[in-house]
């Protein structure tokens, strides 16, 4: 299958990507968390090219991108919290699921028939360049097919989305490495992280104060899907050692044949998930092991892309 063009992200990239997106054609883009696929969210036909290239379930609601808070407010209602939260960590890696704007422009499909909409303004220079060159919010999920592993370069991208997409802007290796953390706001003054990510609870609830709440619905947002992030191989977790038909990823003590951190670093291992999980992949062997990851802070987040890519 033909790969997509991949342009540096120069002025003469942008303005291609740019041009691409007023036209409703997806276009992947790098952020701080993972490279996703933007298309225009105000237009049904350039959502639906999002879900064609990925193979997403038309269930699973899209993560909208904006420059600034005066664009989050255009299609989604802001309380006081979300403006604390926003002021505290936008630009930057936390996603608020939050009530949609009767009348915002935004296309059904992009929140999946709820009544919420999920905002993040990113912090990558290289996205926030198209976002106001632009003009325009744009979905973005992951740039990989649905279910896969989420791509940190720009090569990732090509490989999983083959003939599917034709340009990537590359920015260079995401330095997060891991999708946004997602809070949703509850009425009554709740709160609820619907995906763990680069941002920590603790860091969350120093803003916010009040309940969380720990119920867990329908899907609300990327990423809760029980099988996720998948090298398309069966995993295992948690191993010291692997067999020999198991390409091992390791962290700390255990070496591995790659390892995510050989200092036991948990934000290198999270900048060095998805990199490990394409190598598992191409990997001649059959399974993947991987060795214990701690829970301690940012380490809940990988652990839980992990867990779902063992499922």
């Amino acid at each position: 299958m033909e790969r997509p063009i991949i342009l540096a992200a120069d002025d003469a990239g942008l303005a291609q990507a740019i041009n691409a997106l007023r036209h409703g054609e997806p276009v992947a883009l790098p952020t701080e968390t993972v490279y996703g696929l933007a298309a225009r969210a105000d237009s049904a036909q350039a959502v639906a090219a999002i879900y064609r290239a990925k193979g997403r379930p038309d269930f699973n609601p899209l993560i909208v991108h904006v420059a600034d808070v005066a664009g989050a407010q255009k299609l989604a209602l802001l309380d006081e919290r979300a403006m604390a939260l926003a002021a505290a960590f936008w630009p930057g890696p936390l996603t608020m699921v939050l009530p949609r704007r009767p009348g915002a422009p935004l296309a059904e499909a992009v929140t999946a028939g709820l009544p919420t909409v999920a905002l993040r303004c990113p912090a990558h220079p290289v996205m926030r360049a198209v976002l106001t060159g632009s003009g325009l919010p744009l979905a973005a999920p992951s740039a990989n097919r649905s279910g896969g592993v989420s791509p940190t370069q720009a090569a990732h991208v090509a490989a999983s989305l083959a003939g599917r997409i034709g340009l990537v802007i590359d920015g260079g290796r995401c330095s997060q490495g891991l999708e946004s953390t997602i809070v949703a706001l509850r009425p009554g003054g709740g709160w609820q992280i619907l995906r763990p990510g680069p941002l920590a609870d603790a860091h969350i609830a120093q803003v916010l104060g009040g309940q969380r709440v720990n119920s867990v619905g329908g899907i609300e947002a990327p990423g809760q899907m029980t099988s996720h992030y998948a090298p398309g191989k069966p995993v295992r977790l948690f191993a010291l050692s692997a067999a020999a038909d198991e390409f091992h990823i390791g962290f700390g003590a255990v070496a591995g044949d790659i390892t995510l951190s050989p200092t036991g670093d948990l934000a290198e291992a999270a900048a060095n998930l998805y990199a490990a999980l394409h190598a598992a992949a191409a990997s001649p062997k059959p399974r993947v092991a991987i060795a214990a990851i701690p829970e301690d802070g940012i380490g809940a987040a990988i652990n839980d892309r992990l867990r779902r890519a063992a499922a």
